[in-house]
């Protein structure tokens, strides 16, 4: 599978901010084809050892059966109406794509 994770760091961090990008990515982002599992949420800041990055607001993880449907998606319109409705309030996006069995 293709692990397809991403992590945003927002403008306006406040909760009602980060909600709305919740919500965004489960309403555009989760039904998808060849997607086997997803997931969007907030910064755990209760977990503060050393080794925690915790230099983000909202994380989004989608697997996918293979590159394809990783491909795909990212040329759908959902993807792209997601993009547009909520990135004038992205300050920066990492995103982490990795082979995971």
């Amino acid at each position: 599978m293709l692990a397809h994770i991403v992590y945003f760091t927002l403008n306006d961090n406040s909760e009602a901010a980060v909600k709305k990008l919740v919500d965004a990515c489960h309403k555009y982002l989760k039904d998808h084809p060849g997607v086997e599992f997803f997931a969007a949420g907030t910064l755990g800041e209760e977990f503060s050892r050393p080794v925690n990055d915790k230099a983000y607001d909202v994380s989004l993880h989608v697997y996918f059966t293979d590159k394809a449907a990783h491909d795909a998606y990212q040329t759908v319109e959902e993807h792209l109406k997601f993009i547009e409705e909520n990135k004038e309030n992205w300050k920066q996006v990492r995103v982490f794509d990795s082979w995971v069995s």
